[in-house]
C-alpha cells in the first residue's frame, strides 16, 4: 500500500471513530427501573405510568428499541415495596424512577449508587432523601408533591363548602407515611384559625378504614381528610364509599378520587409531575448526575369539586368556589 493511500485510509478511519461510537451508543438498550407503590391493576397509577413512558418516547427513548423497563408494584404494602426495590437494585438499571414516598424510602435504603428520580414525595428534605433542594448531591433527585401548608389551604376551601364541620378526621397509615405524625404536631395554628378539631385516624386495612370512619361519623359535624399517600391511593374507593355511606364530606388528594365520590380536592396535578420527571430521566440517561439536578416543586394544581356529592350531603357550594374550580363534576 502506498504511503499516501495509507494516510488517507487512516484519516478516514479516525474520522469514523466518533460516528461508530455514537452509533454503538445509540444502539445500546438502556434499562430504566420503575417502582410504583400502587397496585398493578390501579387504572389511575397505570395511566400516570403510561404518560411517563410516552413522554420518554417523545424524547427518543422507545420501549423495545433503545430502552427497556423493569416495573415493580408494591400494592400499598411496605414489605412488597421493599422487595420490589431490592429486585430492581439487583438488575442494576441505568436509572430508577420511584413514585411516592414509600417507594423512594425503599429505594434510598436499597442503593446509594444507582441514580434515582422520585415523583410525588412530600417534603424530601425533612424526610432525609436529599440534604437540600438546590443541590441534592448523592444519587437522588426529583419532584416533590405538597408542602404541608397546602393541606391547610385545602381545609380552608373545605370549610367554605361545609361550614358546619368542626371536627376533621385525618386518615393515614403510619407505616406507609410516618411523617404525618410530625406534621400533625405542627398543624395547631392552621386548625385553630379554621376553628377545626383535628383527630388522627391511623389505619392499616379496609376493615380499619370502615371502623375509623364509623367512629368519626358518631360525632356530629364531622368531616374527613385523606391526605396523599400510597395507602390512601390504593384504598381510595373504600374511603370515599364509606364517607358517603356515613354522610361525611371528604377532602381527597387527587382528581380521580373526587370522581369516585369525594367532595373535593386541592392538590398538585400528578400527571404533570410524571411528565416533568421524564426530563430528568432523559438527562440522566444522557450522562447528567442526579446530584446536580435540583429538586423541583409542583407548578400545576387542581381544585376539583364533586357537585353531585355536595348535593347528596345537603351542601351548597358557594358560587365563588364554582367559579375558580378547575373542574366541577356533576
Amino acid at each position: 500500500m502506498r504511503r499516501r493511500e495509507f494516510i488517507t485510509l487512516l484519516g478516514g478511519t479516525a474520522a469514523a471513530w466518533p460516528l461508530m461510537a455514537r452509533a454503538q451508543s445509540a444502539g445500546q438498550t438502556r434499562l430504566v427501573g420503575v417502582l410504583m407503590a400502587s397496585r398493578q391493576d390501579d387504572t389511575v397509577s397505570e395511566a400516570r405510568l403510561g404518560a411517563f413512558r410516552n413522554g420518554l418516547a417523545d424524547l427518543g427513548w422507545v420501549d423495545g428499541r433503545n430502552v427497556r423497563f423493569e416495573i415493580r408494584h408494591g400494592a400499598g404494602d411496605r414489605d412488597k415495596v421493599r422487595a420490589g426495590a431490592a429486585e430492581l437494585v439487583k438488575l442494576a438499571p441505568d436509572v430508577i424512577f420511584s413514585f411516592g414516598t414509600s417507594s423512594t424510602a425503599a429505594m434510598k435504603a436499597a442503593t446509594q449508587s444507582i441514580p434515582i428520580v422520585f415523583a410525588v414525595v412530600n417534603d424530601p428534605v425533612a424526610q432525609g432523601y436529599v440534604p437540600n433542594v438546590e443541590h441534592p448531591g448523592g444519587n437522588i433527585t426529583g419532584f416533590s408533591f405538597i408542602d404541608y401548608s397546602m393541606i391547610g389551604k385545602a381545609l380552608g376551601l373545605f370549610k367554605q363548602i361545609a361550614p358546619a364541620v368542626t371536627r376533621v378526621g385525618f386518615l393515614f397509615n403510619p407505616d406507609d407515611y410516618p411523617y404525618y405524625e410530625v406534621y400533625l404536631r405542627s398543624f395547631r395554628e392552621q386548625r385553630e384559625a379554621l376553628a377545626l378539631d383535628v383527630t388522627t385516624m391511623r389505619v392499616h386495612s379496609d376493615a380499619e378504614i370502615d371502623d375509623a370512619i364509623a367512629q368519626l361519623a358518631g360525632t356530629p359535624d364531622s368531616g374527613l381528610i385523606a391526605p396523599p399517600s400510597a395507602f390512601n391511593t390504593v384504598h381510595r374507593r373504600e374511603i370515599v364509599t364509606q364517607a358517603l355511606a356515613y354522610r361525611l364530606p371528604a377532602v381527597v388528594h387527587f382528581r380521580e378520587a373526587v370522581a369516585d365520590g369525594g367532595l373535593m380536592c386541592y392538590a398538585p396535578d400528578e400527571t404533570d409531575i410524571f411528565l416533568r420527571a421524564v426530563t430528568y430521566v432523559d438527562r440522566i440517561l444522557k450522562g447528567a448526575k442526579p446530584g446536580d439536578l435540583p429538586v423541583q416543586a409542583p407548578t400545576k394544581f387542581d381544585f376539583v369539586i364533586n357537585l353531585k356529592t355536595a348535593k347528596q350531603l345537603g351542601l351548597t357550594v358557594p358560587p365563588n368556589l364554582l367559579a375558580i374550580a378547575d373542574e366541577v363534576i356533576e
